[in-house]
């Protein structure tokens, strides 16, 4: 078997591919494989399609690798579904592994003289729950979650000073209206002992006529 030749469907589960498929890069804004993605190595594409499957929600395992008869290298490889992650009871794992015997969700890669790989074929439905693992999820949150308490940290700090601020600004303002009370307070006492020694001066001058 040479490099060009066409590899047989792995398990009769490949299913034959349309051109619609090519477009499907993307899905959910996680990258998705697609006819003729091509990868350096197989390496490379199998770390691409685990960490999709991660994103996604299952484990991956290989299907099928064959082998060049004339040179014994490695021509082409099918990558499927493992099942799902998750706390599991025996008969759930049990059933689990009852659906991934089924689970038609794969790839099936090919190398060229190039060396290069391409994926020839890729199904990507499954025919069981997917369970997306929540490290990541929990790792980003908890990143969010302190990111926001520092920056409400921060906005405290920034209120904390501008109350101490205002507090001072306020104290500073009640202590001028109590020296100028207290400064209005002594002119009024002292316009008052005036105004009691000018009654009696006025009352003594009228004594003498």
């Amino acid at each position: 078997m040479t490099v060009e030749e066409e590899v047989d469907d792995v398990d009769g589960r490949l299913e034959a591919s349309t051109g619609d498929e090519s477009n499907m890069h993307e899905y959910d804004s996680i990258q998705e494989p697609y006819l003729d993605m091509i990868f350096e190595s197989a390496e490379a594409a199998s770390r691409f399609y685990d960490n999709y499957a991660r994103q996604v929600g299952f484990t991956t395992r290989v299907l099928s690798s064959h082998k060049s008869e004339c040179d014994g290298l490695l021509i082409s490889r099918g990558l499927g579904c493992k099942g799902y992650c998750g706390d599991q009871t025996k008969d759930q794992l049990k059933k689990q592994d009852k659906q991934r015997e089924n689970c038609p969700a794969m790839i099936h890669l090919r190398r060229y003289k190039t060396g290069r790989w391409m994926i020839k074929k890729f199904v990507r439905d499954h025919n069981h729950p997917l369970v997306i693992e929540l490290e990541e999820n929990h790792s980003r949150l908890d990143e969010e979650k302190d990111k926001r308490i520092q920056e409400l940290s921060a906005e405290l700090r920034v209120k904390k000073r501008l109350s101490a601020s205002y507090r001072e600004q306020l104290l500073a303002f009640m202590k001028d209206i109590e020296d100028h009370n207290y400064n209005i307070s002594v002119k009024v006492q002292r316009t008052l002992e005036n105004l009691k020694k000018l009654d009696a001066k006025a009352q003594e001058l009228l004594h003498r006529r």
